[in-house]
């Protein structure tokens, strides 16, 4: 018996929809990068607080992205997209930038020294380095760290760790849009 003929012109064939498609290089770039920038945005909320309390929603997303897709950014990417963060943050401008850049090493260092991966290493990994981030970017803006500043930004650092979690699970729905294969045109 002859294979059934297959259309050439017929949008899915026998083989499902996974035979002749390749990643859009566009999207696969874009949506790490969009993500990270929308969520640094995040300040233009209309929340009134009298201590901080929304987590760095940009940085929360800039490592999950690179824990959940390793290889996906490259080291130096903490700097430009700091540097947008800091445009929109109210923080001193070059504070994200060497921040960020000091997590993306961190991580690097981190992810070398202990290669496997798991939810509770990246969670405790992230914590680490959240807890560092928001007691850095208090001395960089001025803060004087004492107990009482401290308690002022624990539910902050709370709402942050507690929230790493949802904010991966984004980022690896992102990630599998960002995988998604689109026709190609012969």
């Amino acid at each position: 018996m002859a294979p059934p003929r297959i259309n050439p012109k017929a949008r899915r064939d026998q083989y499902g929809s996974r035979i002749n498609r390749a990643h859009s290089p566009l999207i696969a770039i874009a949506v790490p990068i969009g993500t990270i920038l929308l969520s640094s945005l995040t300040p233009f909320l209309p929340i009134i607080s009298s201590a901080p309390i929304l987590p760095p929603l940009g940085f929360l997303f800039l490592i999950a992205w690179r824990l959940v897709a390793p290889g996906l950014l490259p080291i130096w990417a903490g700097a430009p997209l700091g540097a947008f963060d800091d445009l929109f943050s109210g923080q001193p401008f070059g504070s994200a930038i060497l921040l960020w850049s000091v997590a993306m090493i961190a991580i690097e260092v981190i992810e070398t020294r202990f290669p496997w991966r798991g939810f509770w290493q990246d969670w405790i990994t992230a914590s680490c380095i959240v807890s560092a981030y928001l007691i850095a970017a208090s001395l960089v803006a001025g803060i004087e760290v004492g107990l009482v500043q401290l308690r002022l930004i624990a539910r902050q650092l709370l709402l942050s760790v507690l929230l790493f979690p949802v904010v991966a699970r984004a980022v690896a729905r992102f990630d599998r849009l960002r995988l998604l294969r689109f026709r190609t045109i012969d």
